[in-house]
């Protein structure tokens, strides 16, 4: 009997790992169908008006998200503020980053969003307080070399597009940084959804300012963003709970390949070998700090 323990326990371990790639690849797909269709629609809708969009209408999966999680019950919060400061942050980030996809290429801003994962292990020194030694301090180096090289082209890096994709992976960083925080005390449903009720409610303002009313063909596509991005929110918190981190997060470059597929087929877009080799690097430094922590993180837990 104790021999037949671990067999079975194994094959449970490795059959919900892998349910936790799966939804991550469902995600990360989801929401590169979610980044085509605000790309597409951004050339005939304000910015505000597709971000109000985005957040509206991924109230409905969030909603069902919500029930099965326990309903209303589970958004008591003693931390209102932390919520409105993650939505902050991470409704600045979406804006960032929508206004990049209507300027440059879909594979360019996807490759430099890519570059998040370094601002994030900078930022968790000063506010996390996590410590990162000179293993990971070289990968971050390397990265944003890789982001360097690939700003180098068209305008040079000081290109105001560039500049908008790397000001969105910033900001998301300060977002994760802001939902590691949370979660020490609040569950996932709720970090989702006080996050999209504020980013509805603050992206709103700019609705008077702004409004173009569609077509019934371009409503649905509106209504589509949200659906999506909602359902992609969803499938990535269910990743990261079924799987460790270091297990699931390395799936999250697969939306380089998506965004190559969507840009090629769509605009015709062939990302050049600046924007290659520099992703090549991001994605590799990224990769590695995955792995550092990883190991750092067994070395510390006995696991």
């Amino acid at each position: 009997m104790k021999r037949a323990t671990p067999a079975r326990i194994a094959p449970a371990a490795a059959e919900t790992a892998a349910r936790g790639i799966m939804f991550m690849l469902l995600s990360v797909f989801l929401f590169s169908c979610m980044d085509a269709l605000i790309k597409w629609m951004s050339a005939g809708y304000p910015l505000g008006q597709i971000v109000f969009f985005r957040n509206l209408f991924a109230f409905l999966p969030v909603a069902l998200f919500l029930r099965r999680a326990g309903g209303i019950a589970v958004l008591r919060t003693e931390h209102p503020g932390g919520h409105l400061w993650r939505a902050a942050v991470g409704l600045g980030a979406m804006v960032c980053t929508f206004a990049s996809y209507a300027l440059m290429p879909l594979p360019d801003a996807t490759a430099l969003r890519q570059s998040g994962s370094l601002f994030l292990t900078a930022l968790s020194v000063p506010l996390l307080g996590e410590k990162v030694g000179v293993r990971r301090w070289s990968a971050v180096a390397v990265g944003f070399v890789g982001v360097l090289i690939m700003t180098r082209p068209g305008a040079g890096m000081f290109d105001p597009a560039a500049l908008l994709a790397i000001a969105g992976a910033a900001l998301t960083a300060f977002a994760m940084v802001a939902v590691r925080q949370l979660s020490r005390t609040e569950s996932p449903v709720t970090i989702v959804f006080y996050f999209t009720l504020f980013c509805t409610l603050l992206s709103g303002l700019s609705l008077p300012f702004q409004w173009l009313t569609p077509s019934t063909g371009d409503f649905l596509l509106l209504v589509a963003i949200g659906l999506i991005g909602g359902v992609a929110q969803i499938a990535m918190t269910q990743a990261f709970g079924l799987a460790p981190v270091a297990v699931v997060a390395p799936f999250q470059y697969s939306a380089l390949i998506f965004a190559l597929f969507f840009g090629y087929v769509l605009w015709d877009d062939v990302p050049g070998v600046f924007i290659l080799t520099g992703a090549a690097l991001v994605v590799a430094s990224g990769l590695y700090i995955l792995h550092r922590e990883a190991k750092l993180r067994r070395a510390r837990t006995g696991r």
